[in-house]
């Protein structure tokens, strides 16, 4: 078994730079989200969006494979089972990192962002909702920079958690062989 200190300072570096390139996909889809224009301008960013997250989604897969390979080269004697330590505080550490991040940008940088979103599909609805149905929504509001970052964490810790579980099942290689060698003398 490796020692805690060890997973959890690998881990460190790999939940950073998932976390980063998280956050950069979020910087990059807002900017995005500021193109206006007509309709081919909406194509093209619609377009842009998808592709944008299908690259952050396959650079995330790829990354948490690479972290969790250079570990196991970097140390002789580590089991699946420490792989897969290492790959769920990775998962931990950036869904921490994006999840805060994403977090102060709601509160700080856009606080109205909830309530100009709701505020608008609540128009499209005008006069389908009663005053106390109104009134719970405008209750829910200041609520839901604390719910995003729970469920942001919670789904980036578990989707880098699967992963780690996919992954870690060979890395490092199994030797169905290592512990017969008495078998055959």
């Amino acid at each position: 078994m490796i020692d805690r200190k060890i997973v959890w300072n690998d881990a460190a570096s790999g939940g950073l730079v998932l976390g980063g390139v998280s956050i950069a996909y979020m910087l990059c889809a807002m900017l995005l989200g500021k193109i206006h224009g007509g309709t081919a301008a909406s194509v093209i960013v619609n377009v842009s969006s998808v592709l944008l997250w299908l690259f952050k989604f396959i650079l995330c897969i790829r990354l948490m494979k690479f972290f969790l390979q250079k570990f196991a080269i970097k140390h002789e004697d580590v089991t699946n089972q420490d792989t897969f330590r290492l790959g769920t505080s990775i998962a931990l550490l950036s869904a921490l990192l994006y999840s805060g991040f994403y977090l102060a940008w709601v509160l700080f940088v856009q606080p109205d962002m909830f309530k100009d979103s709701i505020d608008l599909a609540l128009g499209s609805y005008e006069g389908t909702f009663s005053a106390m149905q109104m009134e719970a929504v405008e209750e829910m509001i200041p609520k839901l920079p604390a719910l995003t970052f729970f469920v942001n964490f919670f789904w980036c810790w578990l989707f880098g958690t699967f992963l780690s579980a996919i992954f870690s099942r060979n890395i490092p290689p199994r030797n169905p062989f290592a512990n017969n060698d008495s078998d055959f003398e």
